[in-house]
């Protein structure tokens, strides 16, 4: 049960991320670049406040895979940077902690391109 549990907020959660890109989408003159844009902005600044993070402990997946959740990890790992190293973890934090699913997303586009045939249009 507590399984299920969880599939239902990160499903609930999620689907809320993806309601207000889709009334963006509908209601403003906003690119869909521009709202991606922001809801990883929205993740940083979330996060930098420390309101995300409760949110993420809560819904898991449903807010720590989308896009607010690659800006929240990005903050999370500038700020234990600057902690850990000073000033100059800054320039390293995000990049040190965006790695691993930068990577597994590479890895991922590379594996599906091995078994999938591309079609011109």
């Amino acid at each position: 049960m507590e399984i299920l549990f969880g599939l239902l907020k990160a499903f609930f959660v999620g689907g809320a991320f993806c309601l207000i890109g889709q009334i963006l989408l509908d209601n403003t003159q906003l690119t869909p670049a521009r709202i991606l844009v922001g809801f990883v902005t929205a993740g940083v600044l979330l996060g930098a406040l420390g309101v995300y993070e409760p949110l993420a402990d809560w819904a898991g997946a449903g807010a720590k895979v989308p896009l607010t959740g690659f800006g929240f990890v990005l903050a999370k790992g500038t700020r234990e940077a600057v902690m850990r190293d000073g000033v100059s973890g800054v320039l390293t934090g995000a990049l040190t902690a965006g790695a691993a699913g930068i990577t597994a997303a590479v890895l991922c586009g590379l594996l599906a391109s091995f078994v999938t045939k591309p079609h011109e249009k």
